[in-house]
């Protein structure tokens, strides 16, 4: 970077000093061009926490007055975590799930911080941008499965005008063997022997194969790329369905799918963005030369207004001309959850067109509980919910279409058994409203 890189990728252990030399190397750019410069982690609510208000432990110094001396400073405005330098550039932290909001403060710098979490929409954003006015980008991050992380470094590893490096803790001397084998101990105690050793070799060996911990459906998806299901999957000669999950600031997402006989699916195509009124995504439907049969949509859809148009998001729709618009039945988060994991093993997935929404499958995963130590039955709220609550509506209606009856949900370890696995009844489906 100091050489003149415009694009790295440090896939550097816990503990490594990732956030510190990037917040040095901002500060060094901010005064060698005047622009603005980004610090993204995954949410913005996090960011305050991680990088405005955090504290380096051996100094007793918050990190932003390391890096970023009073004396450089011309205003430092807390609530927007922004500092404003006296040559005219700016920094700010902010977050990949309100990239959007960003619009105007075009960056020339941006530091892409546990990149592996974030929404990779941001990057597609933010990448024309970069490239437009010569900017450069920093991804830093430890290993969450091989997602778009994975993506991220296998593609900066084939183009010399990258650099990349992935450094596990046993190649630098921040941590002794003996503190490795504790670490790893301690892990094992507070997640399970199994769960435990996979996230201290994601975080400490920096391992892209370590399973992630609580994931929905992890394993249906590892199935399916080694049953070759993700593969290019073109659109066949029949119609094709549509399954959303609505947001404005969040995202709204598409899957494009169609049925074939013996209850298989291919799904063709993923759309996801925020920030658009529905106008958009129709405009969306229209430019795709598919022929539409249906287009599941959640209840809330029927009565939700996006920019406050006066109308529910249907009737939007219909008024655009959109028809033959059907609402998913109104099922649990944990009967969608089931249903999602007995349609995975029919799907076949485009694998360049849902690379995103393939992403989203995999990082679905359940919270942690930190004062009872196990997995709650909620899901973690994160970039991935909105394309897994598509999925979800998805499984739903393919299992009314095809009148397959759920079944029982796969049997669990021990200690990620909630009361609901334990006395799991019988799931029932409600009828479709249509206009």
């Amino acid at each position: 970077m100091e050489g003149g890189g415009k694009r790295a990728v440090a896939v550097w252990h816990r503990r490594a000093g990732k956030d510190e030399i990037c917040l040095h190397t901002a500060a060094v750019k901010a005064f060698e061009r005047v622009g603005n410069y980004w610090h993204m982690l995954p949410e913005y609510g996090q960011a305050r926490k991680a990088i405005w208000d955090a504290v380096n432990p051996h100094t007793g110094r918050k990190r932003i007055d390391e890096a970023f001396p009073l004396g450089i400073r011309k205003t430092t405005r807390d609530q927007e975590m922004q500092i404003i330098f006296k040559n005219g550039s700016t920094w700010q932290v902010v977050g990949s799930d309100s990239y959007n909001k960003l619009v105007g403060s075009t960056p020339c710098g941006v530091v892409f911080s546990e990149w592996s979490l974030s929404n990779p929409s941001a990057w597609a954003y933010i990448r024309p941008i970069l490239a437009e006015n010569g900017g450069w980008a920093f991804f830093i991050y430890t290993p969450r499965g091989r997602n778009h992380g994975w993506r991220t470094l296998e593609g900066a590893l084939s183009d010399d005008s990258w650099f990349a490096q992935v450094l596990p803790a046993d190649k630098t001397t921040v941590f002794t063997q003996q503190q490795l084998d504790i670490e790893r101990m301690e892990f094992q105690r507070e997640y399970g022997e199994m769960e435990g050793d996979s996230f201290f070799r994601q975080e400490y060996h920096c391992s892209f194969d370590a399973a992630l911990m609580g994931a929905f459906y992890g394993q249906w998806i590892e199935a399916a790329e080694k049953e070759n299901r993700i593969t290019e999957v073109l659109p066949a000669d029949r119609e094709v369905f549509t399954a959303w999950d609505i947001g404005y600031s969040d995202d709204t997402v598409i899957w494009f799918f169609q049925m074939e006989p013996m209850g298989k699916l291919r799904i063709i195509d993923y759309h996801a963005t925020n920030g658009k009124d529905i106008s958009y995504y129709v405009d969306v439907l229209n430019k795709k030369e598919y022929k539409y049969a249906r287009h599941f949509m959640p209840h809330d859809a029927f009565n939700e207004t996006i920019q406050g148009a006066g109308k529910s998001i249907i009737r939007q729709m219909y008024d655009l001309g959109v028809r033959n618009v059907e609402r998913v039945p109104d099922e649990s988060e944990q009967q969608g959850i089931q249903a999602a994991r007995m349609l995975l093993p029919n799907c076949y997935f485009d694998k360049d067109k849902c690379a995103d929404g393939i992403d989203a499958l995999r990082n679905y995963q359940r919270q942690w509980d930190d004062d009872k130590k196990c997995f709650k039955e909620k899901a973690l709220h994160n970039w991935a919910s909105h394309a897994a609550d598509a999925f979800r509506y998805l499984a739903l209606s393919w299992i009314r279409e095809t009148k397959v009856e759920p079944k029982k949900a796969s049997p669990k370890f021990l200690h990620e058994l909630t009361a609901h696995d334990v006395f799991y009844g019988e799931q029932t489906s409600k009828g479709y409203e249509r206009i």
